[in-house]
């Protein structure tokens, strides 16, 4: 089980959006279509189930499960990888003494990477491949209106140097 640690930015009905670090994990997140990349950075915006009911400015532990993480990296890494040998491997029987393997060993890989994206962009949806808040670590400060997310993103950076 992944955890990282954020600031809830934004609340809305049963998700919040939680900011925080981009960590080497993201790379192979299945949920990584509900996260968005602030400036270009390292900051992230994880959209969130929020089962722990935590407000804007909660500082909060967010859990991703690790099966979900390892299915993620087989269809993004692994799969292609499987198709061009199965494309490549059908071109060598069809043809041996042709350039018909190297042809169809990229055409299934970049049809195994075309599969790849639409069953990941479908594992997003599900709720076992999301973001789950799971614990309040701190609340914040009480009073605070939806134009004061500058400074909740401020207090994260200190918290996070």
């Amino acid at each position: 089980m992944a955890t990282e640690t954020g600031v809830v930015t934004k609340v809305g009905t049963g998700t919040a959006y939680v900011r925080t670090t981009k960590t080497s994990a993201c790379k192979s997140c299945a949920a990584r279509e509900g996260c968005h990349t602030l400036g270009g950075g390292k900051e992230m915006e994880v959209e969130a189930i929020n089962m722990a009911g935590a407000k804007m400015g909660d500082q909060v532990i967010i859990r991703f499960e690790t099966s979900s993480l390892v299915k993620a990296s087989f269809l993004i890494y692994v799969f292609p990888i499987l198709g061009m040998m199965a494309g490549a491997v059908i071109g060598q029987e069809m043809r041996p003494d042709s350039s018909l393997s190297v042809t169809l060993g990229f055409t299934f890989f970049f049809l195994a990477f075309l599969v790849a994206r639409f069953l990941g962009n479908r594992l997003s949806r599900k709720n076992e491949y999301r973001a789950k808040i799971v614990r309040i670590k701190r609340h914040g400060p009480k009073g605070r209106g939806a134009g004061d997310a500058r400074d909740i993103s401020a207090g994260l950076e200190r918290q996070i140097s």
